[in-house]
């Protein structure tokens, strides 16, 4: 059988490894093609486009791209066409992939969905045209099972988040914080700034100066190796801090807190049971923007997987060191504040663990 697999960013290449691995221990027979990164390579895909030349992040990048994502998308359908597959395994990445549905469902090719974008978040009738384009979803996060069906009357999938079978997988690397020189005498503060340029630009001075006021503590930066180390620049220059490549999760199996930029990270240092405090920032007219479309009430996945907040979320003007600083405070004092969080935490676990999402999703395709 032959599967086209298109995943455009960094944590869609994991994933979609990760289920190309169950559906290769179920039937060895499959031969996948598409479009990801070096994890899914590894997995067996024949990769025609790598996903960092899919790098598009906010609503200008999307104007100032859009004849370069058409590129894309007409070479994702030229591919197509020429692969014949039996199937197309959409992961995230919505606005590229729903044009991918589009046309795999005019040639009569089978859509499935793993990841759905989150049309709850904002845009929630594009659940409609979802529903007309995909053969079948298969969702991560409790909540979106109620979603579609309240909103489009769908029953979709719901398989288990891919974040904990990707953690539940993780050997931690021994001696990790000896051989990159972190000061386990101190206390250890991970700081997960992203994986976009644009995120970096506008976190990474925020993050600066918390650290210039607590000269105290370690602080070590989740840094991304494909990224220019320019974008660390003002963190980099200062003594408590380090920076570790590639190795968030080593990262948070020694840290005493956490300051995350908004994204997938928030859930998986949750699941890491480190205390931490999520900051976004997006340019001004960004934000006006957003503001009036988004309709949930929070932006971390933690918060919207428990329905309450679990974690402080400190968005755009609220992103400032003050109160970032008073936040952190909070996190690294054992008391209430701390143990009430890690107390949530336990309970979003129990939500998500409902066996392997992988292995789930690739039992239902």
């Amino acid at each position: 059988m032959k599967v086209y697999i298109v995943a455009g960013e960094r944590s869609g290449d994991l994933h979609g490894s990760n289920l190309i691995k169950a559906l290769s221990t179920l039937d060895s027979s499959f031969v996948f093609r598409g479009f990801g990164g070096d994890e899914m390579k590894r997995a067996g895909v024949s990769v025609f486009v790598h996903y960092e030349q899919l790098a598009f992040m906010g609503f200008i990048s999307l104007v100032t791209k859009t004849f370069t994502i058409l590129k894309y998308i007409r070479l994702c359908k030229n591919d197509l066409l020429q692969f014949k597959p039996d199937a197309v395994i959409l992961i995230d990445y919505g606005g590229f992939n729903r044009g991918v549905a589009r046309f795999a469902k005019k040639q009569g090719i089978k859509v499935f969905y793993y990841i759905p974008p989150k049309v709850w978040a904002w845009y929630q009738d594009r659940a409609i045209g979802l529903k007309r384009l995909v053969d079948r979803m298969f969702v991560i996060l409790p909540f979106e099972k109620k979603f579609y069906k309240e909103k489009c009357d769908w029953d979709v999938d719901y398989v288990g988040n891919p974040v904990l079978d990707a953690i539940k997988s993780f050997k931690p690397t021994p001696d990790f914080a000896n051989k990159n020189d972190i000061d386990k005498n101190k206390r250890i503060v991970a700081l997960l700034p992203g994986s976009r340029k644009m995120e970096l630009k506008l976190i990474v001075p925020l993050m600066a100066e918390v650290v210039k006021k607590n000269p105290t503590c370690q602080f070590v930066v989740a840094a991304v190796g494909n990224l220019s180390k320019d974008l660390y620049g003002e963190l980099m220059n200062l003594k408590n801090v380090q920076l570790v490549y590639d190795a968030s999760y080593d990262l948070l199996t020694v840290a005493d807190a956490a300051i995350v930029t908004s994204g997938t990270a928030t859930l998986e240092t949750g699941i890491f049971k480190v205390p931490q405090v999520v900051v976004y920032k997006m340019r001004w007219f960004e934000y006006a923007l957003v503001k009036r479309l988004v309709k949930v009430e929070f932006i971390s996945l933690v918060n919207l997987i428990a329905g309450k907040q679990v974690i402080k979320e400190l968005i755009q003007e609220k992103a400032e060191p003050i109160k970032l600083n008073q936040e952190l405070d909070l996190l690294l004092t054992e008391g209430t504040y701390r143990s009430a969080m890690l107390a949530g935490y336990d309970d979003i676990f129990k939500l998500l663990d409902t066996g392997s999402a992988s292995q789930n999703t690739a039992r239902l395709i």
